[in-house]
């Protein structure tokens, strides 16, 4: 059976689906966020919280990121359960370094970092790691490279006992240089070398 719609309900259901799609371009951006608005793939503004619009899909969009949240990278390890109690994998290739005095010498960091510029972190460099659930990219590479950069110029002992403080602030200043250098929009909240020590097979 043929069904026949008058012109009066087509434009009925047409004018709904037009409210919607106008409706549909309202959003919230939280305390803690910053929203950024690309019009035709192009970067029109960033956004400070509270309750916003923009035109609809495909015309405009809008990204939501946290711009106060701490992200964390680790290197030479990794948390695989929270826990408690927390569960670990090492990673053996990442933590294994040589010292200034030629030294082989097994590093676990965590480095903590937040976003600084939310455009920077988003459009700046590709394979970044912020905002990504695994983390990873380049922010770890750059990590791993500042650690070993810094342990490279200093001698065991001072790796492992009076220096550690020392060697942990050149770290935390040489990747904040990198950060900048690759104009990321990241800054470097801390830098904590949790386990320094020799491999187990020369610990003797």
């Amino acid at each position: 059976q043929q069904l026949n719609f008058s012109p009066r309900t087509v434009y009925l259901v047409l004018g709904i689906l037009a409210i919607l799609w106008v409706l549909s371009g309202i959003y919230t951006v939280e305390p803690d966020e910053n929203a950024v608005i690309l019009r035709f793939g192009k970067l029109q503004e960033v956004v400070e919280p509270g309750l916003h619009y923009h035109w609809p899909s495909p015309i405009e969009m809008a990204i939501i990121r946290s711009v106060t949240r701490v992200y964390r990278e680790e290197i030479g390890f990794q948390t695989i359960d929270p826990g408690p109690p927390a569960k670990y994998r090492r990673r053996p290739k990442e933590a294994l370094m040589l010292t200034g005095d030629e030294n082989i010498v097994n590093v676990e960091m965590v480095v903590q970092y937040r976003v600084s510029s939310v455009t920077d972190a988003l459009f700046h460099v590709r394979g970044l790691g912020a905002f990504e659930a695994t983390g990873g990219g380049l922010i770890h590479d750059a990590c791993e490279a500042s650690l070993r950069q810094v342990v490279g110029r200093h001698g065991i002992d001072e790796v492992l006992t009076e220096g550690k403080l020392r060697v942990q602030t050149e770290i935390r200043e040489k990747l904040q240089e990198l950060f900048n250098v690759y104009d990321c929009g990241l800054a470097v909240e801390s830098v904590q070398l949790q386990s320094v020590g020799p491999p187990q097979q020369v610990d003797a």
